[in-house]
């Protein structure tokens, strides 16, 4: 397929909001389509790199080049072109990559162009996600589309999928089945301001704590057990304790759902970071095991005996958990009728959070399980982290944010007057907000490093975070997790600020 082809689609996509127009011409994309250009052109229409990123920036992109006249790329040309910037590495690895942009600019036309611009830089937004695409994949090959969704989520890519529907029709699909020994992709939870908005949406409900650990999905049949990321990777042999335990669960043949946490001396949960540090350990297993053991918690059931229980309402789903799984490895929860039982959730994530986990679970009880979806009957709870920091620099931005000051270095009072930086942000902004930190910062600028621009610490701005962990890299030795902007604080001072103290007092688990 010419690139040109789907450079065009994607920008017709972009100018429709029918969701019905978006989905007839990804079907007829589809039509035209050979089976191996599905995996680059599915991933090039969300806006993504197969490759992953590039680290092709505006440097090497904002180089005039005069377009082709005619097209000529494919899809598949364009692919391994990239692949090939990507593997320019070492001395002399930025004229070589520039060189090779220069060449596949130069053989792309005006239309072309925009689109490699705007897919490298992460600016193609013409709205073809992966549940229209679904939907345009199954009118082309003619296959029923609740069939086409359930094959994606069994196989855990929408790639895949594509690629045996348009080389084998629809009965291609009867080949995506739950097996033991293939992941899929984990349910997710929306998120609920507080545990009576959850309650309130969904009646009678399960509560259950959320565990600040490592989601992975645990598939035994008889003595083999494999262990699974969250993305599918295989980590069976970083986590013998896993292994351990699922083989002296009763069942032989099963699939669970679940995360893996640690726990110090007292009973408490280590930090995230530690347990990210030892699931990552790749070298010396048995030695990171005994610094910092862990164990697993379940809470779902996708496959028991072979039988299939994604279908299944979570509280059969839970019934089989329990058949298999003994006590202590499953998380803990109340069940609640509704909202006139509000008081006892309410309870339940007190006590959670005192135990020192993060926050609850809510999930409805006669929901199936929605593989690698973000379901509207999982609604997360938990306490939103604030700060008053100051703004110590900003970063020029780049694509959208070209012009703005965008990146902000935020930074605590420290006991000795200054500032400590804490980490970085750029999301939570509005473009408002740009427009509006990037004049009031330029007035503070004080000196400016290539694309850093240091300001007078005078700024203040509250900053949601969901946690703390240990850091080398800031003086404090700890960065925020997922720090966002909420909004400016002009009508406070720096020093009235938050410090680092404060900080380090409200996070006992990363500092102890």
């Amino acid at each position: 397929m010419l690139l040109s082809r789907l450079a065009h689609v994607s920008r017709e996509v972009a100018a429709t909001s029918a969701r019905s127009r978006k989905i007839a011409l990804l079907a007829e994309l589809f039509r035209d389509a050979d089976a191996d250009d599905v995996p680059i052109v599915i991933p090039y229409l969300a806006g993504r790199l197969p490759q992953g990123r590039l680290g092709i920036g505006w440097k090497l992109l904002g180089r005039p080049v005069t377009p082709a006249s005619e097209p000529s790329l494919t899809v598949r040309d364009v692919d391994a072109r990239l692949t090939a910037v990507g593997a320019v590495t070492g001395t002399g690895s930025q004229a070589g990559r520039g060189r090779l942009m220069g060449e596949l600019m130069a053989a792309a036309t005006d239309v072309e162009q925009a689109f490699l611009r705007g897919l490298l830089t992460g600016e193609v937004r013409q709205g073809a996600l992966d549940a229209v695409a679904v939907e345009g994949l199954a009118e082309a090959t003619g296959a029923p589309p609740a069939d086409v969704r359930r094959a994606v989520m069994l196989a855990g890519s929408l790639q895949t999928v594509a690629r045996a529907l348009l080389a084998k029709g629809p009965g291609a699909l009867d080949d995506f089945r739950l097996t033991v020994g293939r992941p899929v992709l984990p349910m997710l939870a929306h998120t609920a301001g507080s545990v009576a908005e959850a309650v309130g949406k969904l009646g009678a409900c399960a509560v259950e704590e959320k565990l600040d650990g490592i989601r992975v999905q645990l598939h035994r049949a008889g003595d083999d057990v494999r262990i699974y990321t969250r993305t599918l990777d295989d980590i069976t042999d970083r986590l013998p304790e896993l292994t351990s335990a699922a083989l002296e669960l009763k069942g032989d043949r099963f699939i669970l759902d679940g995360e893996v946490i640690a726990l110090d001396g007292d009973g408490r949960p280590r930090s995230f970071q530690e347990i990210a540090g030892r699931v990552g350990s790749r070298v010396d297993v048995a030695t990171a095991a005994a610094a910092v053991p862990v164990s697993p918690v379940f809470f779902d059931a996708l496959s028991v005996d072979g039988r299939d229980l994604l279908d299944l309402p979570f509280t059969e789903r839970h019934a089989e958990l329990a058949r298999l799984v003994p006590e202590p490895l499953r998380v803990r929860r109340t069940l609640v009728s509704g909202p006139d039982d509000g008081a006892a959730a309410e309870t339940f994530l007190a006590d959670t959070l005192a135990r020192g986990h993060e926050g609850v679970v809510v999930k409805a009880l006669d929901a199936p399980y929605s593989a690698g979806r973000r379901g509207a009957s999982w609604l997360k709870v938990k306490p939103v982290h604030t700060l008053d920091l100051v703004v110590l620099a900003a970063e020029w931005g780049h694509g959208r944010r070209t012009g703005k000051l965008s990146n902000l270095h935020l930074g605590a009072r420290a006991a000795d007057g200054s500032f400590a930086m804490l980490g970085k942000t750029f999301k939570g902004m509005t473009d408002a907000m740009l427009t509006w930190q990037t004049e009031r910062l330029t007035e503070l600028a004080v000196e400016e490093n290539g694309s850093v621009v240091t300001v007078r610490p005078e700024l203040v701005v509250e900053i949601a975070y969901d946690g703390l962990q240990k850091s080398t890299r800031y003086p404090a030795g700890v960065t925020l997790r997922f720090a966002r902007v909420v909004r400016y604080r002009e009508d406070k001072t720096p020093a009235e600020a938050d410090t680092v103290e404060t900080l380090l007092a409200a996070h006992p688990e990363v500092t102890r």
